[in-house]
């Protein structure tokens, strides 16, 4: 049984709603946070990683992702801008999925895009919710600006937007690699003691 109450607007929704939106502010916000801080502490490795997936200016796209991700992360754990922080976390994961997991199919196990539609659908879903009672644009009195539709239009139209204009202006589709040759099971290599 839940507890219908009227909310500020006048809608009636469900008591535990803002318990809700925490625990999804709280769940990516720290995941972002966490692969922000990652790409922080590996600096160089991380910019050797967006060089190989076919970045140019690698070591900025390291500096950038990691400033985005933390930013992000900060401003959906405390409930500020949120949907302008929904769109900078759906701009994440839309480059992640056309320069790294698109062409592997769906499911996460073969590097699919699972994980990054699944994250961009709760940013998306966050920000047309809103942040709920514990936040600052509720004291700022922003949570309920524009409807829900519209916040999660702008969460996901800014974001791909923004995706779409790094990928035009950093990132080029980087030569396939050859794979490794596998010993050719007739030979000397290939025989096995």
């Amino acid at each position: 049984m839940g507890y219908h109450v009227k909310a500020r607007s006048g809608r009636v929704g469900h008591k535990s709603s803002g318990l809700a939106r925490l625990i999804l502010r709280a769940a990516l916000s720290g995941t972002m946070i966490a692969h922000g801080a990652r790409h922080a502490r590996t600096l160089d490795g991380t910019a050797r990683w967006f060089e190989s997936i076919g970045f140019r200016q690698p070591r900025l796209q390291a500096q950038l992702s990691a400033a985005v991700e933390i930013g992000a992360g900060t401003a959906l754990a405390g409930g500020a801008a949120t949907p302008l922080a929904a769109s900078a976390v759906v701009g994440t994961m839309a480059v992640a999925y056309r320069t790294v997991h698109r062409p592997n199919g769906y499911f996460i196990t073969p590097e699919g895009w699972e994980y990054v539609g699944f994250i961009s659908a709760s940013a998306v879903a966050l920000a047309a919710l809103g942040p709920g009672r514990f936040s600052a644009d509720r004291l700022l009195g922003l949570d309920n600006a524009g409807s829900p539709w519209r916040r999660a239009a702008l969460a996901a139209g800014l974001g791909i937007g923004g995706a779409a204009v790094q990928l035009a202006a950093f990132w080029r589709r980087p030569p396939q690699r050859l794979a490794e040759p596998k010993p050719d099971p007739d030979t000397e290599e290939g025989l096995v003691a």
